[in-house]
């Protein structure tokens, strides 16, 4: 088994940067998840609000993160060291309460006009201080202590290469289309196995650098994989949604699930490659 993809999302629920290597830290993979878009209520928009955020494309230079879009020629830079006068404001993610730093009224002129207003709320982006700790969820952890940056819930998203094929084979026999793995959003892919073993591994290690990760919880889905994630359009407003539900890939569990939320357990600050082959621990039957 190995690993066929790595990506990030450093603003969260824009387009996502392949890369051929990227650093664990203790809130996943390094830059992922690490600025997020709120509205003026200082609350988190995703593409399940405004689904035209695929269209933004991301990019990361040495010393800035670097947002593009179609609509204007000047694209937007933000220095990577924060400013240490910055305004801190508390948003809000899911249930969470979050300290973050305020890009600044730059940023939020130009994602207002390259995005649109949010009905009446203009837009902001905000930044996951350093020393902040958002603590993931313990329901699913077993006494272990792990925090996130602004991802939904988890540190790592672990998705199946074999598991996309049999989703697809589903779809092709309803006469859908198939749909890319970028849909679900993932940061590390791995191929070998059969479809949806995926949920049956305790954890995975990997055997060049000892990263290890605890796979803790399937990733429930929602309507962001119905989405291009270059358009945002949904060419079929249901799917894969419905097929997947249809497929009951985590048994026991009412929804759609496709991947395998995850945590760090060894390994901060090592590397991750792709082709890095990895083991499996499988969860006691």
């Amino acid at each position: 088994m190995q690993i066929t993809q790595l990506h990030i999302y450093p603003v969260k629920s824009l387009r996502g940067i392949a890369l051929d290597q990227a650093i664990l830290t203790e809130r996943g993979l390094a830059f992922d998840r690490q600025w997020m878009i709120v509205d003026d209520d200082n609350r988190f928009v995703t593409q399940r609000e405004l689904a035209a955020m695929a269209q933004v494309r991301v990019r990361l230079t040495p010393d800035a993160l670097v947002l593009e879009h179609d609509a204007v020629e000047e694209p937007l830079s933000v220095a990577l060291e924060p400013e240490a006068s910055a305004p801190r404001l508390e948003v809000r993610i899911f249930k969470d309460q979050c300290e973050a730093i305020d890009e600044g009224p730059e940023a939020a002129r130009w994602l207002t006009r390259v995005l649109g207003p949010l009905g009446s709320s203009g837009l902001r982006l905000v930044r996951f201080p350093d020393e902040a700790r958002r603590a993931i969820e313990p329901d699913y952890l077993r006494g272990e202590k792990a925090h996130t940056g602004f991802a939904d819930g988890y540190a790592v998203l672990v998705t199946s290469d074999a598991s996309l094929s049999a989703l697809n084979t589903r779809l092709a026999e309803k006469g859908e289309g198939p749909v890319p793995m970028s849909r679900f959003r993932p940061n590390i892919v791995v191929a070998g196995g059969t479809a949806f073993d995926e949920r049956q591994w305790d954890d995975i290690q990997l055997q060049a650098s000892g990263v290890r990760l605890g796979l803790r919880k399937p990733c429930k889905r929602c309507k962001i994989i119905t989405q291009d994630q270059r358009s945002g359009e949904a060419p079929s407003p249901k799917e894969p949604l419905k097929t997947l539900a249809e497929m009951d890939t985590q048994p026991g569990w009412k929804g759609a699930f496709f991947g395998q939320n995850a945590i760090p357990l060894a390994g901060v600050d090592a590397a991750l490659r792709v082709g890095d082959v990895l083991s499996v621990m499988r969860r006691d039957p």
